[in-house]
Protein backbone atom coordinates (compact mmCIF):
# COMPACT_ATOMS: atom_id res chain seq x y z
CA UNK A 1 0.00 0.00 0.00
CA UNK A 2 2.84 2.38 0.83
CA UNK A 3 4.22 2.02 -2.68
CA UNK A 4 0.90 3.05 -4.20
CA UNK A 5 0.44 6.12 -1.99
CA UNK A 6 4.10 7.05 -1.52
CA UNK A 7 4.69 10.66 -0.50
CA UNK A 8 5.80 12.96 -3.29
CA UNK A 9 9.31 14.27 -3.93
CA UNK A 10 10.22 17.96 -3.59
CA UNK A 11 9.27 20.00 -6.64
CA UNK A 12 11.25 22.71 -8.40
CA UNK A 13 11.36 25.76 -6.08
CA UNK A 14 9.07 28.57 -7.21
CA UNK A 15 10.38 32.11 -7.75
CA UNK A 16 10.27 34.21 -4.58
CA UNK A 17 7.64 36.51 -6.08
CA UNK A 18 5.21 33.60 -6.63
CA UNK A 19 5.46 32.00 -3.19
CA UNK A 20 2.97 34.14 -1.28
CA UNK A 21 0.21 34.03 -3.90
CA UNK A 22 0.63 30.30 -4.50
CA UNK A 23 0.63 29.52 -0.80
CA UNK A 24 -2.57 31.48 -0.20
CA UNK A 25 -4.38 29.95 -3.19
CA UNK A 26 -3.36 26.38 -2.40
CA UNK A 27 -4.24 26.67 1.28
CA UNK A 28 -7.84 27.64 0.46
CA UNK A 29 -8.03 24.89 -2.16
CA UNK A 30 -6.52 22.23 0.08
CA UNK A 31 -8.73 23.17 3.02
CA UNK A 32 -11.80 22.72 0.81
CA UNK A 33 -10.44 19.31 -0.17
CA UNK A 34 -9.87 18.01 3.36
CA UNK A 35 -13.08 19.56 4.76
CA UNK A 36 -15.42 18.23 2.09
CA UNK A 37 -13.38 15.03 1.79
CA UNK A 38 -13.67 14.25 5.49
CA UNK A 39 -17.36 15.17 5.55
CA UNK A 40 -17.74 12.60 2.77
CA UNK A 41 -16.45 9.88 5.10
CA UNK A 42 -19.40 10.52 7.42
CA UNK A 43 -21.81 10.04 4.53
CA UNK A 44 -20.85 6.35 4.49
CA UNK A 45 -20.11 5.64 8.16
CA UNK A 46 -23.41 5.49 10.08
CA UNK A 47 -25.79 4.43 7.28
CA UNK A 48 -26.46 1.06 8.89
CA UNK A 49 -28.33 2.66 11.79
CA UNK A 50 -30.96 3.99 9.34
CA UNK A 51 -31.51 0.48 8.00
CA UNK A 52 -31.92 -1.20 11.39
CA UNK A 53 -35.75 -0.71 11.61
CA UNK A 54 -36.20 -2.44 8.24
CA UNK A 55 -33.84 -5.24 9.24
CA UNK A 56 -35.76 -5.72 12.48
CA UNK A 57 -38.92 -6.18 10.38
CA UNK A 58 -37.08 -8.96 8.54
CA UNK A 59 -36.66 -10.85 11.81
CA UNK A 60 -33.28 -9.75 13.17
CA UNK A 61 -33.12 -8.82 16.84
CA UNK A 62 -31.90 -5.39 17.92
CA UNK A 63 -29.20 -7.02 20.01
CA UNK A 64 -27.82 -8.95 17.05
CA UNK A 65 -27.86 -5.86 14.86
CA UNK A 66 -26.14 -3.89 17.60
CA UNK A 67 -23.43 -6.55 17.68
CA UNK A 68 -22.96 -6.20 13.93
CA UNK A 69 -22.80 -2.43 14.24
CA UNK A 70 -20.05 -2.71 16.86
CA UNK A 71 -17.76 -3.89 14.07
CA UNK A 72 -17.44 -0.32 12.83
CA UNK A 73 -16.20 1.12 16.13
CA UNK A 74 -13.84 -1.77 16.88
CA UNK A 75 -12.20 -1.61 13.46
CA UNK A 76 -12.13 2.19 13.33
CA UNK A 77 -10.30 2.54 16.64
CA UNK A 78 -7.57 0.11 15.56
CA UNK A 79 -7.38 1.37 11.98
CA UNK A 80 -7.12 5.03 12.89
CA UNK A 81 -3.89 4.17 14.68
CA UNK A 82 -2.37 1.69 12.24
CA UNK A 83 -3.45 3.50 9.08
CA UNK A 84 -2.08 6.68 10.60
CA UNK A 85 1.39 5.15 10.36
CA UNK A 86 0.82 4.37 6.68
CA UNK A 87 -0.59 7.86 6.12
CA UNK A 88 2.51 9.50 7.60
CA UNK A 89 4.55 8.02 4.74
CA UNK A 90 1.92 8.50 2.03
CA UNK A 91 0.55 11.20 -0.23
CA UNK A 92 -2.75 12.38 1.34
CA UNK A 93 -4.05 13.42 -2.07
CA UNK A 94 -4.43 9.73 -2.99
CA UNK A 95 -4.73 8.20 0.47
CA UNK A 96 -7.93 9.99 1.55
CA UNK A 97 -9.92 9.45 -1.69
CA UNK A 98 -8.89 5.78 -1.80
CA UNK A 99 -10.34 5.08 1.64
CA UNK A 100 -13.52 6.98 0.80
CA UNK A 101 -14.01 5.03 -2.42
CA UNK A 102 -13.53 1.73 -0.58
CA UNK A 103 -16.12 2.77 2.02
CA UNK A 104 -18.57 3.78 -0.72
CA UNK A 105 -18.03 0.41 -2.42
CA UNK A 106 -19.02 -1.41 0.78
CA UNK A 107 -22.17 0.73 1.04
CA UNK A 108 -23.02 -0.09 -2.59
CA UNK A 109 -22.67 -3.76 -1.68
CA UNK A 110 -25.14 -3.29 1.18
CA UNK A 111 -27.47 -1.36 -1.09
CA UNK A 112 -27.57 -3.62 -4.13
CA UNK A 113 -26.86 -7.12 -2.75
CA UNK A 114 -29.29 -9.04 -0.55
CA UNK A 115 -26.36 -11.30 0.35
CA UNK A 116 -24.80 -8.43 2.33
CA UNK A 117 -27.68 -8.49 4.83
CA UNK A 118 -28.31 -12.25 4.78
CA UNK A 119 -26.69 -12.95 8.17
CA UNK A 120 -25.31 -11.17 11.22
CA UNK A 121 -21.85 -12.61 10.56
CA UNK A 122 -21.72 -11.19 7.03
CA UNK A 123 -22.97 -7.80 8.23
CA UNK A 124 -20.39 -7.74 11.01
CA UNK A 125 -17.54 -8.52 8.61
CA UNK A 126 -18.65 -5.88 6.10
CA UNK A 127 -19.13 -3.26 8.80
CA UNK A 128 -15.74 -4.16 10.28
CA UNK A 129 -14.17 -3.64 6.85
CA UNK A 130 -15.99 -0.33 6.53
CA UNK A 131 -14.68 0.76 9.91
CA UNK A 132 -11.18 -0.16 8.80
CA UNK A 133 -11.19 1.92 5.61
CA UNK A 134 -12.91 4.72 7.53
CA UNK A 135 -9.63 4.94 9.45
CA UNK A 136 -8.04 6.33 6.28
CA UNK A 137 -9.90 9.64 6.67
CA UNK A 138 -8.53 11.45 9.72
CA UNK A 139 -4.77 10.75 9.41
CA UNK A 140 -4.22 12.30 5.94
CA UNK A 141 -6.19 15.37 7.03
CA UNK A 142 -4.00 15.70 10.12
CA UNK A 143 -0.86 15.28 8.03
CA UNK A 144 -2.09 17.94 5.63
CA UNK A 145 -2.89 20.47 8.35
CA UNK A 146 0.48 20.25 10.10
CA UNK A 147 2.24 20.79 6.77
CA UNK A 148 0.15 23.69 5.47
CA UNK A 149 -0.70 25.66 8.65
CA UNK A 150 1.76 26.78 11.32
CA UNK A 151 1.57 26.30 15.09
CA UNK A 152 -0.03 29.64 15.99
CA UNK A 153 -2.84 29.47 13.43
CA UNK A 154 -3.51 25.75 13.55
CA UNK A 155 -6.01 25.76 16.43
CA UNK A 156 -8.53 27.88 14.53
CA UNK A 157 -8.01 25.91 11.32
CA UNK A 158 -8.41 22.51 12.98
CA UNK A 159 -11.50 23.63 14.88
CA UNK A 160 -13.21 24.75 11.65
CA UNK A 161 -12.17 21.55 9.88
CA UNK A 162 -13.37 19.45 12.81
CA UNK A 163 -17.04 20.38 12.23
CA UNK A 164 -16.86 18.51 8.90
CA UNK A 165 -18.06 15.40 10.73
CA UNK A 166 -21.17 17.28 11.90
CA UNK A 167 -21.82 18.46 8.35
CA UNK A 168 -21.36 15.03 6.78
CA UNK A 169 -23.19 13.12 9.49
CA UNK A 170 -26.10 15.55 9.35
CA UNK A 171 -26.59 15.00 5.62
CA UNK A 172 -27.22 11.25 5.86
CA UNK A 173 -30.80 11.73 7.04
CA UNK A 174 -31.87 14.14 4.26
CA UNK A 175 -30.19 11.93 1.64
CA UNK A 176 -32.08 8.91 2.98
CA UNK A 177 -35.36 10.85 2.82
CA UNK A 178 -34.51 11.83 -0.76
CA UNK A 179 -33.70 8.23 -1.65
CA UNK A 180 -36.98 6.98 -0.20
CA UNK A 181 -38.87 9.64 -2.20
CA UNK A 182 -37.13 8.63 -5.43
CA UNK A 183 -36.88 4.85 -5.06
CA UNK A 184 -39.16 3.88 -2.14
CA UNK A 185 -36.39 1.51 -1.06
CA UNK A 186 -34.91 1.33 2.44
CA UNK A 187 -31.61 0.24 0.92
CA UNK A 188 -31.28 3.75 -0.52
CA UNK A 189 -29.86 4.57 2.93
CA UNK A 190 -26.71 2.92 1.57
CA UNK A 191 -26.44 3.63 -2.14
CA UNK A 192 -27.65 7.27 -2.31
CA UNK A 193 -25.06 8.60 0.20
CA UNK A 194 -22.45 6.31 -1.40
CA UNK A 195 -23.07 7.91 -4.78
CA UNK A 196 -22.46 11.36 -3.29
CA UNK A 197 -19.35 10.04 -1.55
CA UNK A 198 -17.87 8.97 -4.89
CA UNK A 199 -18.28 12.53 -6.15
CA UNK A 200 -16.65 13.82 -2.97
CA UNK A 201 -13.68 11.47 -3.47
CA UNK A 202 -13.14 12.87 -6.97
CA UNK A 203 -13.32 16.42 -5.60
CA UNK A 204 -10.74 15.60 -2.91
CA UNK A 205 -8.41 14.08 -5.48
CA UNK A 206 -8.59 17.24 -7.62
CA UNK A 207 -8.11 19.73 -4.77
CA UNK A 208 -5.73 18.11 -2.26
CA UNK A 209 -1.94 18.25 -2.47
CA UNK A 210 0.96 16.65 -0.60
CA UNK A 211 3.45 18.86 1.27
CA UNK A 212 4.33 22.46 0.33
CA UNK A 213 7.76 21.27 -0.73
CA UNK A 214 6.26 18.99 -3.40
CA UNK A 215 4.60 22.12 -4.84
CA UNK A 216 7.87 24.05 -4.95
CA UNK A 217 7.12 25.99 -1.77
CA UNK A 218 9.16 26.38 1.43
CA UNK A 219 8.05 24.62 4.66
CA UNK A 220 5.18 26.36 6.45
CA UNK A 221 7.48 27.21 9.39
CA UNK A 222 9.74 29.24 7.11
CA UNK A 223 6.87 30.85 5.22
CA UNK A 224 5.12 31.98 8.43
CA UNK A 225 8.32 32.48 10.46
CA UNK A 226 6.67 30.33 13.11
CA UNK A 227 9.02 27.61 14.38
CA UNK A 228 8.13 25.10 17.12
CA UNK A 229 10.59 24.48 19.92
CA UNK A 230 13.56 22.41 18.75
CA UNK A 231 12.72 22.71 15.04
CA UNK A 232 15.51 21.74 12.64
CA UNK A 233 15.96 20.13 9.23
CA UNK A 234 15.18 16.68 10.63
CA UNK A 235 11.52 17.70 10.90
CA UNK A 236 11.29 17.69 7.10
CA UNK A 237 12.61 14.18 6.44
CA UNK A 238 10.47 11.04 6.25
CA UNK A 239 10.80 8.59 9.16
CA UNK A 240 10.85 4.81 9.12
CA UNK A 241 7.90 2.99 10.66
CA UNK A 242 10.07 2.02 13.65
CA UNK A 243 11.13 5.63 14.26
CA UNK A 244 7.53 6.77 14.17
CA UNK A 245 6.15 4.10 16.51
CA UNK A 246 9.02 3.77 18.96
CA UNK A 247 10.87 7.08 19.07
CA UNK A 248 8.04 9.54 18.51
CA UNK A 249 4.94 7.75 19.85
CA UNK A 250 5.64 5.01 22.40
CA UNK A 251 8.42 6.98 24.12
CA UNK A 252 6.42 10.22 24.18
CA UNK A 253 5.22 10.73 27.77
CA UNK A 254 2.99 13.69 26.96
CA UNK A 255 1.32 11.75 24.16
CA UNK A 256 0.49 8.97 26.62
CA UNK A 257 -1.05 11.57 28.95
CA UNK A 258 -3.43 12.99 26.36
CA UNK A 259 -4.23 9.51 25.00
CA UNK A 260 -5.34 8.42 28.47
CA UNK A 261 -7.20 11.72 28.90
CA UNK A 262 -9.00 10.93 25.65
CA UNK A 263 -10.44 7.76 27.22
CA UNK A 264 -12.24 9.84 29.84
CA UNK A 265 -13.23 12.64 27.47
CA UNK A 266 -14.86 10.07 25.16
CA UNK A 267 -16.46 8.32 28.14
CA UNK A 268 -18.19 11.59 29.05
CA UNK A 269 -19.00 12.50 25.44
CA UNK A 270 -20.73 9.23 24.59
CA UNK A 271 -21.86 8.45 28.13
CA UNK A 272 -24.07 11.56 28.10
CA UNK A 273 -25.06 11.34 24.42
CA UNK A 274 -25.86 7.63 24.15
CA UNK A 275 -27.84 7.49 27.39
CA UNK A 276 -29.60 10.87 27.16
CA UNK A 277 -32.87 9.53 25.66
CA UNK A 278 -33.11 6.74 28.23
CA UNK A 279 -32.20 8.94 31.20
CA UNK A 280 -34.50 11.77 30.21
CA UNK A 281 -37.47 9.44 29.71
CA UNK A 282 -36.89 7.27 32.80
CA UNK A 283 -35.86 9.94 35.29
CA UNK A 284 -36.94 13.33 33.93
CA UNK A 285 -40.17 12.07 32.35
CA UNK A 286 -39.46 13.52 28.89
CA UNK A 287 -41.58 12.41 25.96
CA UNK A 288 -39.87 10.64 23.05
CA UNK A 289 -39.99 13.74 20.83
CA UNK A 290 -38.50 16.00 23.51
CA UNK A 291 -35.67 13.59 24.27
CA UNK A 292 -34.95 13.33 20.53
CA UNK A 293 -34.69 17.10 20.27
CA UNK A 294 -32.34 17.12 23.25
CA UNK A 295 -30.17 14.53 21.49
CA UNK A 296 -30.08 16.65 18.33
CA UNK A 297 -29.24 19.89 20.18
CA UNK A 298 -26.39 18.19 22.06
CA UNK A 299 -24.70 17.25 18.78
CA UNK A 300 -25.21 20.53 16.94
CA UNK A 301 -24.21 22.67 19.91
CA UNK A 302 -20.77 21.18 19.39
CA UNK A 303 -20.25 23.15 16.17
CA UNK A 304 -20.00 26.68 17.67
CA UNK A 305 -18.37 25.24 20.78
CA UNK A 306 -15.58 23.64 18.77
CA UNK A 307 -14.99 26.83 16.78
CA UNK A 308 -14.81 28.93 19.95
CA UNK A 309 -12.47 26.46 21.63
CA UNK A 310 -10.05 26.53 18.71
CA UNK A 311 -10.07 30.33 18.60
CA UNK A 312 -9.52 30.65 22.36
CA UNK A 313 -6.75 28.06 22.21
CA UNK A 314 -4.86 30.14 19.65
CA UNK A 315 -5.63 33.66 20.84
CA UNK A 316 -6.28 33.63 24.60
CA UNK A 317 -4.24 30.57 25.64
CA UNK A 318 -1.51 31.21 23.01
CA UNK A 319 -1.37 27.64 21.76
CA UNK A 320 -1.52 25.94 25.17
CA UNK A 321 -3.91 23.09 24.27
CA UNK A 322 -3.76 21.46 27.72
CA UNK A 323 -4.84 24.60 29.59
CA UNK A 324 -7.67 25.22 27.14
CA UNK A 325 -8.88 21.64 27.51
CA UNK A 326 -8.80 21.88 31.32
CA UNK A 327 -11.00 25.00 31.32
CA UNK A 328 -13.55 23.41 29.00
CA UNK A 329 -13.60 20.12 30.94
CA UNK A 330 -14.05 22.00 34.23
CA UNK A 331 -17.16 23.66 32.79
CA UNK A 332 -18.33 20.28 31.43
CA UNK A 333 -18.06 18.89 34.97
CA UNK A 334 -20.22 21.70 36.38
CA UNK A 335 -22.98 21.26 33.80
CA UNK A 336 -22.89 17.46 34.14
CA UNK A 337 -23.49 17.80 37.87
CA UNK A 338 -26.35 20.27 37.25
CA UNK A 339 -27.85 17.90 34.67
CA UNK A 340 -27.64 15.07 37.22
CA UNK A 341 -28.97 16.91 40.28
CA UNK A 342 -31.68 18.98 38.60
CA UNK A 343 -34.97 17.52 39.94
CA UNK A 344 -37.65 16.24 37.54
CA UNK A 345 -40.11 18.86 36.35
CA UNK A 346 -37.53 21.41 35.15
CA UNK A 347 -37.11 20.41 31.49
CA UNK A 348 -35.70 23.77 30.42
CA UNK A 349 -32.75 23.37 32.78
CA UNK A 350 -32.15 19.82 31.54
CA UNK A 351 -32.15 21.01 27.92
CA UNK A 352 -29.83 23.92 28.68
CA UNK A 353 -27.44 21.60 30.52
CA UNK A 354 -27.34 19.17 27.60
CA UNK A 355 -26.75 22.01 25.15
CA UNK A 356 -23.95 23.34 27.37
CA UNK A 357 -22.30 19.92 27.68
CA UNK A 358 -22.50 19.42 23.89
CA UNK A 359 -21.15 22.95 23.33
CA UNK A 360 -18.20 22.32 25.63
CA UNK A 361 -17.21 18.65 25.17
CA UNK A 362 -16.37 18.72 21.46
CA UNK A 363 -13.67 21.34 22.03
CA UNK A 364 -11.51 19.02 24.18
CA UNK A 365 -12.17 16.20 21.69
CA UNK A 366 -10.76 18.41 18.93
CA UNK A 367 -7.90 19.75 21.07
CA UNK A 368 -6.59 16.29 22.00
CA UNK A 369 -6.31 15.41 18.32
CA UNK A 370 -4.64 18.74 17.61
CA UNK A 371 -2.31 18.41 20.62
CA UNK A 372 -1.25 14.98 19.39
CA UNK A 373 -0.27 16.49 16.03
CA UNK A 374 1.90 19.06 17.79
CA UNK A 375 3.66 16.70 20.20
CA UNK A 376 5.53 14.92 17.42
CA UNK A 377 7.39 15.92 14.26
CA UNK A 378 5.16 16.54 11.25
CA UNK A 379 6.12 13.24 9.64
CA UNK A 380 4.68 11.30 12.58
CA UNK A 381 1.49 13.35 12.98
CA UNK A 382 -0.99 10.81 11.63
CA UNK A 383 0.28 8.02 13.87
CA UNK A 384 0.18 10.26 16.95
CA UNK A 385 -3.42 11.31 16.28
CA UNK A 386 -4.37 7.70 15.58
CA UNK A 387 -2.78 6.67 18.87
CA UNK A 388 -5.05 9.01 20.85
CA UNK A 389 -8.03 7.91 18.75
CA UNK A 390 -7.30 4.26 19.54
CA UNK A 391 -7.63 5.01 23.25
CA UNK A 392 -10.73 7.15 22.76
CA UNK A 393 -12.69 4.60 20.73
CA UNK A 394 -11.58 1.30 22.25
CA UNK A 395 -11.52 2.71 25.79
CA UNK A 396 -13.96 5.60 26.09
CA UNK A 397 -16.60 4.59 23.54
CA UNK A 398 -16.80 0.99 24.71
CA UNK A 399 -16.95 2.10 28.35
CA UNK A 400 -19.71 4.59 27.52
CA UNK A 401 -21.87 1.73 26.26
CA UNK A 402 -20.97 -1.21 28.47
CA UNK A 403 -19.57 0.28 31.68
CA UNK A 404 -22.18 3.03 32.06
CA UNK A 405 -25.01 0.58 31.37
CA UNK A 406 -23.61 -1.96 33.83
CA UNK A 407 -23.13 0.72 36.49
CA UNK A 408 -26.68 2.04 36.09
CA UNK A 409 -28.09 -1.50 36.28
CA UNK A 410 -26.34 -2.18 39.59
CA UNK A 411 -26.06 1.26 41.26
CA UNK A 412 -28.77 3.33 39.59
CA UNK A 413 -28.39 6.60 37.71
CA UNK A 414 -26.56 8.17 40.66
CA UNK A 415 -23.83 5.58 40.18
CA UNK A 416 -23.76 6.26 36.44
CA UNK A 417 -23.35 9.99 36.92
CA UNK A 418 -20.71 9.49 39.60
CA UNK A 419 -18.79 7.54 36.97
CA UNK A 420 -19.18 10.36 34.43
CA UNK A 421 -18.11 13.06 36.88
CA UNK A 422 -15.14 10.93 37.87
CA UNK A 423 -14.20 10.70 34.17
CA UNK A 424 -14.24 14.50 33.93
CA UNK A 425 -11.93 14.83 36.93
CA UNK A 426 -9.49 12.21 35.64
CA UNK A 427 -9.41 13.91 32.21
CA UNK A 428 -8.56 17.22 33.88
CA UNK A 429 -5.77 15.66 35.97
CA UNK A 430 -4.23 13.96 32.94
CA UNK A 431 -4.40 17.16 30.86
CA UNK A 432 -2.75 19.00 33.76
CA UNK A 433 0.30 16.76 33.35
CA UNK A 434 0.92 18.39 29.95
CA UNK A 435 1.10 21.94 31.30
CA UNK A 436 4.85 21.76 31.85
CA UNK A 437 5.41 21.35 28.13
CA UNK A 438 7.79 24.05 26.95
CA UNK A 439 5.93 26.87 25.18
CA UNK A 440 6.36 27.29 21.46
CA UNK A 441 8.81 30.02 20.47
CA UNK A 442 8.62 32.09 17.35
CA UNK A 443 11.78 32.64 15.40
CA UNK A 444 13.32 36.03 15.82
Amino acid sequence: MYGIFKAGSPGKPLPEADIDGTYKRLRWQIFAGIFIGYAGYYLVRKNFTLAIPSLVEQGYSRGDLGLALAGVSIAYGISKFLMGAVSDRSNPRYFLPAGLLCSALIMFLFGFSEWATSSIAIMFVLLFLNGWVQGMGWPPCGRTMVHWWSKHERGSVVSVWNVAHNVGGGLIGPLFILGMAWFNDWRSAFYVPATVAVGVAVFALLTMRDTPQTCGLPPIEKYKNDYPEGYDDSHEREFSAREIFVEHVLKNRLLWCIALANVFVYLLRYGVLDWAPTYLQEVKHFTVDKSSWAYFLYEWAGIPGTLLCGWLSDKLFRGNRGATGICFMALVTIFTVLYWLNPPGNPTIDMLCLIAIGFLIYGPVMLIGLHALELVPKKAAGTAAGFTGLFGYLGGSVAASALVGYTVDHYGWDGGFALLVGACILAILLLALTLRQAPTKRAA
